[in-house]
């Protein structure tokens, strides 16, 4: 495997930032007016990047430039430093997985035909890779085989802002691999558990229903699977504000959340189920035994143990 996600997002330039050309701008005599490598600064931006950028020179000349032609003057100065891809060349980094497991409706146990197999966890980069000027992608993917993996950092910053796909795995009842050092994690993954997880799921079910009521009203439909997911979602955070723990099988609502995948049931009863939910959800917050925030100090403490075991040729 050799696939890794690091790209930003592809945004349109505002007007006056400024740019260097990556191609020679040549006038109506055929000369060049501005080699390759040029200064210049953005007087107007296209809607979107199927249309040029209008950049004015020093000289006060101006030049309509595709976005491929062009890149900012910050980003040129830069240069290779920061640029995960470069770092990653020649690395298999999917070789240093230590932790992998499956998510999704394979370890919910809500599986039907047209499941497929969801396989997360973390990857601990060498460290002189990490140290070097280039630095380690965030995440690590393969969309052929559904696999993505975070780097062991990020993937404890997640777990502590109570992030549910990154708290499943710690609690997936599928693990396929891990080492010493993450078992070691497996064994402490209550202290990621807080009262966050109230906030982080209560409100992402919540803005998703609003877009879904949304999609009713002007369309008609949702996607059942996403509506299936969210009620799932609630279940599971009022088990884990109750019980201290994170129930990725939902054996007990099965049939009920299979239901409402299919679309068998109507808008108006789901509706109302989330809302019950919602009111169990209050309930378990105000009982939770839960801290108010995660043990912070413990998990920089095995993020610091994984760096120096990382300076060391065998996996840990």
């Amino acid at each position: 495997m050799t696939a890794f996600h690091s790209e930003s997002p592809i945004f349109i330039l505002p007007t006056g930032t400024q740019v260097v050309t990556l191609r020679e701008i040549v006038g109506p005599n055929g000369r060049t007016q501005h080699p390759r490598g040029a200064v210049g600064v953005v007087v107007k931006s296209p809607t979107d990047l199927d249309h040029a950028y209008r950049i004015r020179f020093p000289d006060g000349v101006e030049e309509s430039l595709a976005s491929g032609d062009l890149t900012t003057l910050a980003k040129f100065k830069e240069g290779d430093i920061g640029d995960t891809r470069l770092a990653a060349k020649g690395s298999e980094l999917f070789d240093r997985v230590i932790f992998q497991c499956i998510i999704g409706s394979q370890a919910y146990g809500l599986v039907d035909d047209a499941s497929d197999i969801d396989r997360r966890g973390f990857y601990l980069p060498p460290a002189d890779l990490h140290w070097s000027l280039y630095g380690v992608p965030e995440q690590l993917e393969c969309h052929e085989t559904q696999e993505a993996y975070w780097e062991i950092q990020k993937f404890l910053v997640l777990a502590l802002k109570a992030n549910p796909n990154v708290l499943e795995c710690l609690y997936s009842p599928l693990v396929e691999k891990a080492t010493p050092l993450a078992e070691e994690l497996l064994a402490m993954r209550e202290i990621f558990l807080s009262r966050l997880v109230y906030q982080t799921y209560n409100g992402y079910v919540m803005s998703q229903f609003k877009k879904m009521q949304a999609d009713i009203r002007n369309q008609g439909q949702v996607k059942w699977k996403h509506v299936m997911h969210l009620i799932r979602l609630l279940i599971s955070g009022i088990s884990v504000l109750r019980d201290g723990f994170v129930p990725v099988r939902v054996d007990e609502h099965k049939n009920q959340l299979l239901a409402i995948k299919r679309g068998e049931v109507p808008w108006e009863e789901t509706e109302k189920w989330r809302l019950s939910l919602h009111a169990e959800f209050d309930d378990a917050l105000k009982q939770t035994g839960l801290p108010e925030r995660p043990d912070h100090e413990r998990a920089n403490a095995y993020l610091l143990k994984a760096r120096r075991l990382a300076t060391q040729e065998k996996l840990p």
